[in-house]
C-alpha cells in the first residue's frame, strides 16, 4: 500500500512540476486586429483587445513569424537582415507585443533589459521605447511601401474627383491600400 501511495505521489509531483517551455517550441497561429496586444500581466502573457483581457492557454505565433510564450513571456523574433540569427527577449510586467510584432516596454528598466543594458535608474521622465518587428528592419522597404501608398491615394483622389454624379467604385484601390497598410503594420 505504501509503495502504491509513493508511486502515485511521485507521478503527481512530476505531472504538476513546471516545465520550462520556450517560444521556439512552436506556437498556435492567431488572428489579430489592430487593437490586439499580448501583455505580460501577473507573470503570464494575456491577450488584450481594447479593455478586455483573455488568458492564453498556449504559445502563440503571429502572422509575421514572431512567437510568444504565454507562461514566461519569451518573445522570439525570426531572423532578418538586421538580426540574421533572430532575437529573443523577455517581457516584463506591463510590456506588450503589438500585432505587427513591435514590442512596447512599460518601464525604462524593461527597455534597457531588452537592449542588453543595465537600467539607468527609475526616477524621472522617459520616452516610450518601441522595438519594431522584422518588417521595420529595412528602410528601403518602408520607403517603397509608403511611395506605393501615396500613389494609390493619388489614384483614388483622381477617380473620386472626376465630377461624376454617381459614386465611382474604388474597391480595388481600397483593397490594394489595405494590403500596403498590412505590410506597413499600420491600422486599417
Amino acid at each position: 500500500m505504501t509503495r502504491v501511495f509513493l508511486t502515485l505521489l511521485v507521478a503527481g509531483c512530476l505531472a504538476t512540476a513546471p516545465r520550462p517551455a520556450a517560444a521556439q517550441d512552436g506556437g498556435f497561429p492567431v488572428q489579430t486586429t489592430a487593437r490586439t496586444q499580448f501583455v505580460m500581466l501577473n507573470g503570464e502573457v494575456v491577450r488584450r483587445e481594447g479593455t478586455q483581457t483573455q488568458p492564453l492557454t498556449q504559445n502563440v505565433k503571429l502572422a509575421n513569424g514572431i512567437k510568444i510564450n504565454y507562461k514566461n513571456g519569451i518573445v522570439e523574433m525570426p531572423a532578418d537582415k538586421v538580426n540574421p540569427k533572430g532575437k529573443k527577449l523577455t517581457l516584463h510586467e506591463g510590456d506588450y507585443v503589438r500585432p505587427d510584432g513591435g514590442v512596447v516596454f512599460a518601464t525604462p528598466g524593461s527597455a534597457a533589459a531588452a537592449r542588453g543594458e543595465a537600467p539607468a535608474g527609475t526616477k524621472g521622465e522617459f520616452d516610450p521605447y518601441t522595438q519594431r518587428g522584422p518588417g521595420y528592419a529595412d528602410p528601403a522597404m518602408q520607403v517603397s511601401l509608403l511611395s506605393k501608398k501615396v500613389e494609390l491615394l493619388n489614384q483614388k483622389v483622381r477617380v473620386l474627383s472626376q465630377g461624376r454624379t454617381d459614386l465611382p467604385d474604388t474597391k480595388s484601390i481600397d483593397d490594394q491600400l489595405a494590403q500596403v497598410n498590412a505590410q506597413l503594420g499600420a491600422p486599417k
